[in-house]
């Protein structure tokens, strides 16, 4: 089951659900406390109760279509989002901050400054009036590279976005691109709430104590992040075949993208390879940070993926203290050997494994 929808062709059946751990009183996006993955997978099966049409977003968020529930309910989308605000909160202590619309972008719009135990819905007659003075960075995919690409031709609105002929987009920011752009900018979007995306993932955040600014702290995050990955894979006998980065602003909208990885990989070095160029290309320069999540996604049983033959002894050398410090570990604790930036710099994680 899938979910494929513009603005305009029905009401709005898309719930995006953050889920805030107790003590968290910030808005949507902003800093707390670590929900943690044993809460997360009962919230996710929480979500079941009402469809099975679930994409896990780890560590800390889901979307869900919930077109299948409103007869069986006898309830609208913004029935069910209360019935699941509730349950949450009496059950696991957690309050959620739910968007309602007609598709997966408009829903996570929706919920964007929202605070914790808020519901917020876009009716499909509302899109152009709810998009219209946001800024372009908004739209989620936007990152700041491409926000000023577009300001810089005076489309620093989503309403000017939408106004602009796709030609002059796709001028601008590529043809796939602009295309992409200019249906964001009218509220549409093809992409589809697909089940079981968890499955094949393993997930983990960083929170900065306070936004952040400097680039090197933020690098010396994904190394954590990345390190720690990398053991969770090799002790669960697993690769992966993607990495997805997550950047999380302070005026609590994302920016997420992935890659593809030249070949399945455990290795901590080559996944903190590809989170830099992910991070590098990102453009951020300025940016305040609030939060960076890391995500090895496509993973595949680690007897099963093959290794690109090197002569480079630093490589095999790299390998064998991988080795050597998952064997420390496995004797003596995590902390028996750690990269220097986390003892440089201590962080929040909100680890999430896929069931």
């Amino acid at each position: 089951m899938t979910l494929m929808r513009g603005p305009a062709d029905g009401p709005a059946e898309v719930l995006y659900v953050r889920f805030r751990a107790a003590g968290d009183g910030g808005a949507e996006g902003g800093q707390g406390a670590s929900l943690g993955a044993e809460t997360y997978g009962h919230l996710l099966r929480l979500l079941g109760q009402f469809t099975p049409v679930i994409e896990a977003l780890p560590p800390d968020a889901a979307l869900a279509d919930v077109r299948g529930a409103l007869r069986y309910f006898e309830r609208d989308a913004a029935g069910i989002a209360e019935l699941i605000r509730l349950r949450a909160l009496a059950w696991y202590g957690v309050r959620c901050t739910i968007g309602i619309a007609g598709n997966p972008l408009l829903a996570r719009m929706a919920a964007q400054g929202a605070a914790p135990g808020e519901v917020r819905r876009v009716p499909g007659d509302a899109v152009a009036d709810f998009l219209d003075r946001k800024p372009a960075a908004a739209l989620h995919g936007v990152g700041p590279a491409t926000a000023r690409a577009l300001c810089a031709y005076g489309l620093d609105s989503v309403g000017r976005i939408a106004a602009a002929p796709p030609a002059t987009l796709q001028r601008i920011l590529g043809a796939k691109t602009g295309r992409a752009v200019h249906d964001k900018a009218r509220g549409i979007d093809p992409s589809p709430v697909t089940p079981n995306a968890a499955a094949r993932s393993i997930g983990a955040e960083h929170r900065f104590a306070h936004d952040e600014l400097d680039p090197d702290r933020r690098r010396r995050a994904l190394l954590s992040l990345a390190d720690d990955l990398g053991a969770r894979l090799r002790g669960s006998g697993r690769a992966a075949r993607a990495l997805t980065l997550t950047v999380r602003y302070a005026d609590r909208s994302t920016t997420t993208r992935t890659r593809r990885l030249p070949e399945p990989t455990a290795h901590g070095p080559a996944l903190t390879d590809a989170a830099y160029a992910l991070h590098a290309a990102l453009g951020l320069q300025r940016a305040r940070v609030r939060s960076v999540a890391l995500r090895v996604e496509d993973l595949c049983r680690a007897e099963l993926a093959t290794r690109q033959l090197t002569f480079d002894p630093a490589e095999d050398k790299a390998r064998r203290i991988e080795a050597a410090v998952d064997r420390a570990r496995a004797r003596f604790g995590e902390a028996a050997a750690r990269p220097a930036a986390k003892l440089a710099q201590p962080y929040s994680r909100s680890p999430y494994r896929g069931p």
